[in-house]
């Protein structure tokens, strides 16, 4: 049955109810409750109000999904060729492709996003799919010189069983990130979404078995952190942990994991710095400052959350920045607005707390700084877009991830200043450079610590490019071809002949 998304919204938006959503585990290609029973609720941030339930996964469900993709791993999937996953990976991107409507406005009412934003997560994870459809049979071993008496060679053979813990703030995209490069490797997956954002991963797990992926292959446990994904990530079961989310709930992760030598790929938090050189195009730069701490309503972990502008132009920089940021408009993400509400009313308080905290050091706030709502229905968990200028390195607005639509300024006098301020918080995620002088930006990315630095266009490149932390944003790398690397194991052959 097709579905209305004009329809669908004008219902949702008018009764509060939404119809078919998912609400189950998903194990063995099908969905089942979990044994406890029990349910939990979940919100709509553009309204604060419960929408739909979901089944609370607990230590004997995760025990259920652990088993399951042990056995799957050695069953039919074992015997699918490089070729063969590819062609259900690509099967798996047509899918989603097909189900765009739907996945968007689930993935819109469940995170509080914008449509469009959600419509750019649904259309990232189809091309994750795709990308990783044709890396299946090129990841290839080596071989190895070792003179005329010696054959040796390298195999890339897959991890195991892998599990994955999924964040709100873009939770198709980087549920598909990890997932489809551990198939390619010849893995099975365990996704364990956010207790906020469960839906769309149970969605994607639906799609996957009309792929024709083997049951038992992927597998989802919806439920909490504190019961469904501690159980999952210190089971003895499995071989691999995807992790995305805050740096003290990694280290955690690493703690657990540490005690059955299970591999890790943590992406952590950020702080990312943009710098504005004093000879770069104000229009670009403003326009990308916008999109770097706004979309999404600042919750990414890449969000450019930290502008360092040179003196000279600091003045006519950030007063066409606050012009922008006091025209957006926020509002419910099903229209489309502005910019949408916050994730949850935790965030909401930790957000604002940074910023009352700010205030009461006296730092500059040029606009926003307050709890909002949207105009329509005075609901939902909404701040104000917030700039807050000349902060100092070492303030706490500067040193702790916010994750919220808040910007802080800075200046620098020179190069090596803005280096200084660049490098000086515990991330080191991603920076911006914009620039025209390209020797400049060059040099500048090199000597900035961060996983990727981009010039002239903020959140520039793609699935094809590594990304992944250093510091405390964390280690390993997601996406690009290193990525299928993260879910292998490399064994050496070598043969006297």
């Amino acid at each position: 049955m097709s579905f209305d998304l004009a329809t669908s919204i004008q219902n949702y938006l008018t009764t509060g109810k939404v119809e078919g959503l998912p609400n189950a585990l998903f194990m063995e290609g099908q969905s089942v409750a979990a044994e406890s029973r029990q349910m939990m609720p979940t919100w709509d941030p553009g309204t604060g109000r419960v929408f739909s339930e979901f089944a609370s996964g607990q230590a004997e469900d995760v025990d259920h999904a652990v088993s399951s993709s042990q056995k799957a791993l050695k069953g039919e999937w074992s015997r699918f060729t490089p070729a063969q996953r590819g062609k259900l990976l690509r099967n798996v991107a047509e899918l989603i492709r097909k189900n765009a409507h739907r996945l968007s406005f689930v993935e819109a009412l469940d995170s509080g996003k914008r449509l469009d934003e959600a419509m750019g997560d649904v259309a990232g994870a189809a091309n994750c799919f795709d990308y990783y459809a044709g890396a299946c049979d090129k990841y290839q071993g080596i071989s190895i010189p070792l003179g005329p008496d010696y054959v040796a060679y390298t195999l890339n053979e897959p991890l195991g069983v892998t599990a994955h813990i999924i964040p709100w703030n873009y939770p198709l995209s980087t549920a598909a990130r990890g997932i489809a490069p551990a198939l390619a490797a010849g893995c099975t997956v365990i996704g364990k979404p956010a207790e906020q954002t469960p839906l769309t991963a149970l969605i994607l797990a639906e799609l996957c078995i009309e792929a024709g992926l083997p049951k038992g292959v992927f597998n989802v446990i919806t439920g909490t952190g504190k019961a469904a994904g501690a159980a999952l990530v210190k089971h003895p079961g499995v071989d691999h942990i995807t992790f995305t989310g805050s740096v003290t709930t990694g280290i955690d992760v690493m703690r657990e994991a540490a005690s059955n030598i299970t591999h890790l790929l943590l992406e952590l938090g950020g702080k990312s710095p943009i710098v504005a050189l004093a000879d770069c195009d104000l229009e670009l730069t403003v326009n990308n400052v916008i999109a770097g701490i706004f979309e999404n309503a600042g919750q990414i972990c890449s969000a450019g959350s930290r502008l360092l502008v040179h003196d000279a132009i600091h003045d006519a920089l950030v007063e066409k920045v606050l012009k922008k940021t006091q025209a957006i408009q926020l509002g419910h993400g099903l229209r489309n607005s502005g910019m949408g509400p916050v994730n949850s009313e935790v965030q909401l308080e930790r957000i604002a707390g940074h910023v009352d905290s700010a205030k009461s050091r006296g730092i500059q706030v040029l606009c926003g700084g307050s709890i909002g709502a949207d105009p329509l229905s005075g609901l939902g968990w909404f701040y104000e877009p917030t700039l807050l200028d000349r902060v100092p390195l070492h303030d706490a607005a500067v040193q702790q991830e916010i994750f919220g639509p808040v910007l802080c300024i800075q200046t620098f006098a020179d190069t090596e200043e803005a280096v200084h301020l660049a490098n000086g918080t515990q991330f080191g995620l991603v920076a911006g450079v914009f620039t025209k002088d390209l020797s400049a930006a060059h040099r500048l990315a090199q000597q900035i610590d961060a996983g990727q630095v981009y010039v002239n266009e903020y959140f520039a490149g793609g699935i094809a490019v590594p990304f992944g932390g250093n510091k405390h944003s964390g280690f390993g790398r997601e996406k690009g071809l290193e990525a299928v690397g993260s879910y292998c194991k490399t064994k050496s052959v070598v043969a006297r002949i």
